[in-house]
């Protein structure tokens, strides 16, 4: 395997210890490009481009009374895929303007929140680019193909505010839709829609309380689905220093929207729902009656103990179905078992599917990492099959890359810590043979520490 390291001669602080800083979350220390990866097994000869994949790897100082999971500065680790052969590996930081102090460089130009321009929450490919994007106020960062960071983006000029950290691409249009939300703006959220040329064409406002922090969102054929949940900005935790101010909040109101994907705002139609928290919906899709079902995964509270990451939340997958009238939204559990990271074919984005992939979760060992077994939800039949890593092996998010026309005709990618020997594996499950040996594995010498979402990204 042949090795570079990109040299920083600079003095780094020494990383505080926090939950997410030390352990299976202990930051990597520097950049690398690993060439010639060791594989076990065959890789599909049909896959073609790149997995990556985000999350928060502190590089400068944190108070670790107050640091918070979600806050880290942004690194993207990414493999790139083609004939057969994993031809690199590559991780870099993205660069905010603190991270590029830190490391004695240049900033790079482009448009930038001044909330912050630390992005570290997904990265996407869309109208022939890569992003990393973040919630709450950052602007994204667009990434060259080997992940060095190129400027803070605003889509050509037309992103006003705040992005978000989940657009939902409509396979019919190659639109993004997403539900966007600036800290600390109180009243309002906006629907913003980028198109398949990169621009925004839509940012329509819909009128919220108290700042809710809306991770995510759904969308179907006619409507955006709005998660109005009693996660909110707290103006306390602000005060007091912390850089991630949203608490549990049993004041606000928990709401489900349907807004028409070209509608005012101000038609939206709320539904009741049990007060809960969604950080991700798997899908969601119109009933011939005219009702929504979406499906997802659910935190009975989430921020009402801890300030540092997610705490002792009860979490499940559910089905609820959003009646489209006004009326309260009707849950069922598809399985009471504690999953995040939902992902399906994405091919039938806000279109009835069969399959759900989830990644189990729970709060053994190191707080929201805990889960060996990933999931496969086949929700005609009802039943559930495991992939199970094996003991000290943590899966993250697996995303789905197609092969053929069937819906679960695909692969299955994604990473997995090995706490065992301090390394990490990329993964290549088939989908339809889904609690079968890996088809291949790619071997990494090193540990990725957990992180939040990543995509695959087809050469083309």
């Amino acid at each position: 395997m042949a090795t570079v390291a990109e040299p920083r001669p600079v003095e780094r602080p020494e990383i505080a210890a926090h939950p997410y800083t030390t352990g299976i979350h202990k930051p990597m220390t520097d950049e690398l490009t690993l060439e010639e990866l060791a594989v076990e097994g065959e890789i599909p000869h049909d896959l073609d481009g790149q997995y990556m994949r985000i999350g928060p790897n502190p590089l400068t100082a944190i108070d670790p009374a107050k640091h918070h999971w979600f806050v880290g500065d942004g690194m993207v680790h990414g493999i790139r895929i083609s004939d057969g052969k994993a031809l690199w590996y590559r991780n870099r930081w993205l660069r905010s303007t603190r991270v590029s102090e830190a490391l004695g460089e240049e900033p790079i130009g482009g448009t930038r929140s001044p909330l912050s321009d630390t992005v570290n929450t997904n990265v996407i490919g869309h109208a022939g680019r890569i992003f990393g994007v973040v919630e709450a106020g950052g602007f994204p960062v667009e990434l060259g193909p080997e992940l060095e960071s190129i400027e803070h983006s605003d889509f050509q000029g037309t992103l006003e505010k705040a992005f978000s950290a989940h657009p939902h691409r409509d396979p019919e249009t190659g639109e993004l839709h997403a539900i966007c939300y600036l800290a600390p703006e109180m009243n309002v959220v906006r629907h913003v829609v980028v198109g398949a040329d990169g621009k925004v064409r839509r940012a329509e406002p819909v009128a919220v309380e108290h700042g809710p922090s809306i991770h995510d969102c759904a969308i179907t054929k006619n409507y955006v689905v709005v998660m109005d949940l009693p996660v909110t900005f707290s103006i306390e935790a602000m005060a007091a220093g912390y850089p991630f101010p949203y608490r549990w909040n049993p004041h606000h109101k928990a709401r489900i929207g349907l807004l028409g994907r070209e509608a005012a705002g101000d038609t939206v139609v709320w539904h009741d729902v049990d007060p809960c928290y969604v950080f991700h919906p798997a899908n969601a899709y119109e009933r011939e009656d005219g009702a929504v079902v979406m499906d997802v995964c659910v935190h009975d509270k989430l921020f009402h103990q801890s300030s540092r990451g997610p705490d002792d939340s009860r979490m499940s997958f559910e089905r609820w179905m959003i009646p489209g009238d006004g009326a309260k939204v009707e849950r069922a559990v598809i399985d009471p078992d504690p999953q995040e990271f939902p992902r399906l074919d994405e091919r039938l984005t806000g279109k009835p599917y069969r399959y759900a992939y989830c990644t189990e979760t729970n709060n053994a060992g190191s707080e929201f990492v805990g889960g060996n077994r990933i999931y496969k939800h086949d929700l005609e039949a009802g039943t559930r099959e495991t992939h199970d890593f094996g003991e000290g092996r943590y899966p993250g998010e697996f995303v789905f890359v197609p092969r053929a026309d069937g819906e679960d005709e695909g692969w299955l990618v994604g990473l997995v810590v090995n706490a065992n020997d301090d390394s990490t594996d990329f993964v290549i499950l088939d989908a339809a043979d889904f609690t079968g040996d890996p088809v291949a594995t790619v071997h990494l010498p090193h540990r990725i520490p957990p992180g939040f979402h990543g995509n695959w990204v087809d050469a083309e």
